[in-house]
């Protein structure tokens, strides 16, 4: 089998720094997390908020805290040095090759899609932010490694999407037309997410927007790991 991931992610329009911040990291016992957080508000402050909260959960799962514990630290971090009137939101996807599963931790109330084949569920269970009191606790699932398999996340930019022209996106759908069309990768069911937002948003993103793709396929290459990074840079006189 192969784990493939894929992010796609833009700016607020008008803003020049993201609120959402994105890290891959190796696994003291193998695999990757990768962790997602997203700032309140937009701008330089949120990306501070986002930055501390990515650094902390990092520096913890590298030595070796399980992900639940690392979010719940973090949140009591981010409570500590904001008094619990800053949030944000946390996404990690673990690919743990000592279990030989994905570990989904989110403390984030917008929700979490799980693919199987042409089943789509949307795990909306209640969850908070962190920061906003001593007692968050993260949504932890737990899903076994197998072909076949599909997890989308992203940050409320997606939810929010169209909202102000009174077409919010309708992301089960969007999913489920990209799935039953064609056998996407993870990058062109990011994209296609992406690319939907931003158009019901005029163009114009009404907020921060990234979103997360990872897939389980049959290995049919060779043993070499790869990652690609595109990062687009404005040219200034």
């Amino acid at each position: 089998m192969e784990i493939q991931i894929a992010v796609a992610k833009i700016n607020k329009y008008a803003v020049s720094e993201s609120g959402d911040t994105l890290e891959v990291i190796e696994r003291p016992t193998g695999g990757l997390s990768v962790v997602l957080a997203d700032g309140q508000t937009s701008g330089r402050g949120a990306k501070a908020v986002s930055m501390l909260v990515v650094r902390k959960v990092i520096g913890l799962i590298a030595d070796g805290v399980r992900d639940g514990a690392a979010a719940r630290a973090a949140s009591d971090a981010l409570f500590a040095d904001k008094a619990g009137k800053v949030t944000c939101t946390l996404n990690i996807a673990s690919v743990d090759l000592h279990s030989k599963t994905i570990v989904l931790t989110r403390n984030n109330p917008v929700p979490m899609y799980i693919c199987r084949g042409e089943q789509i569920d949307s795990h909306n269970e209640e969850s908070m932010p962190l920061g906003a009191s001593r007692n968050v606790r993260p949504v932890i699932t737990e899903l076994v490694i197998e072909p076949g398999l599909t997890i989308v996340i992203f940050t409320d930019g997606i939810s929010h999407a169209g909202e102000r022209r009174g077409q919010p996106m309708n992301i089960g759908e969007t999913i489920r037309s990209v799935i039953e069309d064609q056998d996407p990768s993870p990058q062109q069911l990011a994209d296609t997410l992406l690319a939907q937002a931003i158009h019901l948003d005029d163009n114009r993103p009404a907020d921060d927007i990234s979103v997360l793709v990872v897939k389980v396929i049959h290995r049919n290459g060779d043993e070499v790991r790869r990652m690609n990074v595109r990062l687009p840079i404005d040219a200034y006189s």
